[in-house]
């Protein structure tokens, strides 16, 4: 079995350059890959296309590379959170592919299962299917969306081994297991790295062949995007 494990998120963060496209799973702030997002800022790599559900908030997760002007594009399907993107986003200073939730994470799905492009009826009748191919199948009309092509894929997971097997807890499970093997290169950071054989086999949500590098992070803050709670009578 091949030892998928670095020693840091230096390590794993290897061979990342400017103009990169890269995949960063998640969903809000929920199983983002703080670790990894953090090192991207200190290394200053700029001009990025950023693959995400979202960008994050201003001061947490995407919204800090945003802040350091190093994402030049965003394809994401949900941004209502990050004040300095939408300021960005209407100077005209970034470039915005707003897709639907769906769509964006079966073109991951496409791009990990090796399938070139889809055909989904999201989007088909509005500026999401203009200049794209179209096609009827028994009598629904359906959009031609292309597979992702990812340079890396940063995931996050709850658990993962020395040999890349990874389990995701919660809400994390949303987009981070459909980055896995979607990119040329995928790293997890994982929260607690064991070795191998110490996962139950029938709890692997990602098999580690889908892994080129793991490490445990450091710290993980987990943020809460909005908090409600109930007024006290």
């Amino acid at each position: 079995m091949i030892n998928k494990k670095v020693a840091n998120v230096q390590e794993a963060l290897q061979g990342v350059k400017d103009n990169m496209t890269l995949m960063l799973g998640g969903f809000g702030l929920s199983g983002i890959p703080e670790n990894a997002i953090a090192e991207l800022v200190k290394h200053g790599v700029k001009g990025l296309t950023c693959i995400s559900n979202n960008a994050g908030v201003d001061d947490f997760g995407l919204g800090l590379l945003l802040q350091e002007r190093q994402i030049k594009k965003m394809i994401s399907s949900y941004v209502g959170e990050n004040d300095e993107f939408e300021r960005q986003m209407l100077s005209g200073e970034l470039d915005v592919e707003l897709i639907p939730q769906g769509t964006l994470a079966e073109r991951c799905r496409a791009a990990q299962a090796g399938f070139p492009a889809i055909y989904t009826p999201a989007g088909f009748g509005t500026e999401v299917a203009e200049g794209k191919e179209t096609r009827e199948f028994n009598g629904k009309m359906y959009v031609l969306e292309h597979a992702f092509d990812a340079d890396f894929a940063f995931v996050k997971a709850w658990k993962g081994d020395e040999a890349g097997n990874l389990i995701f807890k919660g809400t994390a499970r949303n987009f981070n297991p459909n980055m896995c093997g979607a990119a040329k290169i995928t790293v997890a950071e994982v929260e607690e790295l064991v070795p191998l054989g110490s996962l139950d086999p029938n709890q692997i949500h990602i098999p580690g062949i889908f892994v080129q590098r793991i490490f445990q992070g450091d710290t993980y803050e987990k943020r809460i995007e909005q908090r409600t709670v109930r007024v006290k009578e």
